[in-house]
């Protein structure tokens, strides 16, 4: 069935009516179950975001939605009621990113890989720092986000992933995993890694980076998100693009891909003259914030700029280059054994 717009007044008469019936009474009702994930947030009381957005339809539109009808999350029930102006926070923590697993394995690192304790002054330290991290969206955290429990409790699930771990291991997840396990083969440039992470935070170098479109969360970073974002910031300056173009051109060599040889011009024409992108080579955790060199630019196709950065770890531009010419001359054997004349003697089929 159809399903409309709601408006502030029809969520006001919901409100009113989960007041006046309390709300087992007012779920009951209607056939919904307690929220698990957002709740709306009305003169200090919080409401069952789901059920109310299902009843306030009944007040604009004629009918109650169903359950069923509608999800509580922010892609639905939660969004309507955010358009709309109300507060929405979530019930519950937001999962754990990989840079604020960095720091959390940064400081199970220099503890020994042994857990630390909800009172110990480095887990509070964290704590504090974790909440000024730009990437969970203020809705999505409650009174407890990143609070030193779970601070501390984060330094429990990563420790029992240690190889030398002998206890029964908690409920962790395998990011908890992965994240240690870059920790134990490269300690040294992931301390820097959680090092530049640090800095940017207490410093506010991330707060005004741009929000990544959703289908960069496929892409990932040795680093993590936050010096993702500022590499991209940097490949990102048309001034220092610019630049590496007008060199390139002025040294008479050809703006093509420096990975697969991927010509705009040739290919397009006139509208593809002079565009190629640009990727920095070196990762943010090693070149620091110092002043960007061209020659730490490399001029790539789009196709080649997204395969480098889909997974960690990334290849130079001379990596993949050397990656698709390996791919084209096993393409090529593949084919001549296809064409290749039988010999005779394959001809021959055993007597049965």
């Amino acid at each position: 069935m159809r399903k409309g717009a709601i408006s502030r007044d029809g969520v006001f008469k919901a409100v009113a009516e989960y007041d006046a019936l309390g709300r087992e009474g007012f779920l009951s009702k209607y056939g919904y179950k307690p929220a698990t994930g957002y709740l709306l947030v009305h003169e200090e009381q919080t409401y069952d975001s789901k059920a109310i957005a299902g009843v306030a339809h009944n007040f604009d539109q004629g009918r109650v939605l169903r359950p069923e009808e509608l999800s509580g999350g922010r892609s639905h029930a939660a969004r309507w009621l955010a358009r709309l102006g109300f507060v929405i926070r979530s019930s519950r923590s937001p999962d754990w990113t990989r840079d604020e697993i960095i720091l959390a394995c940064d400081l199970a690192m220099a503890n020994g890989w042994k857990r630390l304790e909800f009172d110990d002054p480095r887990v509070v330290e964290l704590s504090a720092l974790l909440q000024t991290m730009p990437i969970h969206p203020q809705e999505l955290r409650n009174e407890l986000f990143r609070n030193p429990n779970g601070v501390a409790r984060k330094t429990v699930d990563i420790t029992c992933q240690h190889p030398d771990y002998r206890g029964k291991p908690t409920n962790g997840n395998m990011l908890d995993a992965e994240v240690m396990n870059d920790f134990l083969a490269r300690p040294a440039e992931m301390a820097e890694v959680a090092q530049r992470i640090r800095h940017g935070l207490t410093a506010g170098a991330f707060q005004d980076l741009p929000p990544e479109a959703e289908e960069e969360d496929e892409f990932s970073a040795p680093e993590g998100r936050l010096l993702l974002g500022r590499h991209r910031s940097r490949e990102r300056n048309k001034g220092l693009r610019k630049k590496k173009i007008d060199t390139v051109q002025r040294q008479g060599h050809q703006l093509a891909c420096e990975a697969c040889g991927f010509d705009f011009e040739r290919v397009y024409g006139e509208r593809g003259r002079g565009y190629i992108e640009c990727h920095h080579v070196v990762p943010l955790h090693e070149a620091g914030e110092g002043r960007t060199k061209l020659s730490d630019l490399a001029l790539i196709c789009a196709n080649c700029h997204r395969m480098i950065h889909r997974r960690a770890p990334w290849p130079s531009p001379g990596d993949l280059r050397a990656s698709i010419e390996q791919k084209h001359a096993d393409d090529k054997r593949a084919a001549a054994a296809l064409t290749r004349p039988r010999r005779a003697a394959d001809e021959q089929m055993p007597n049965p």
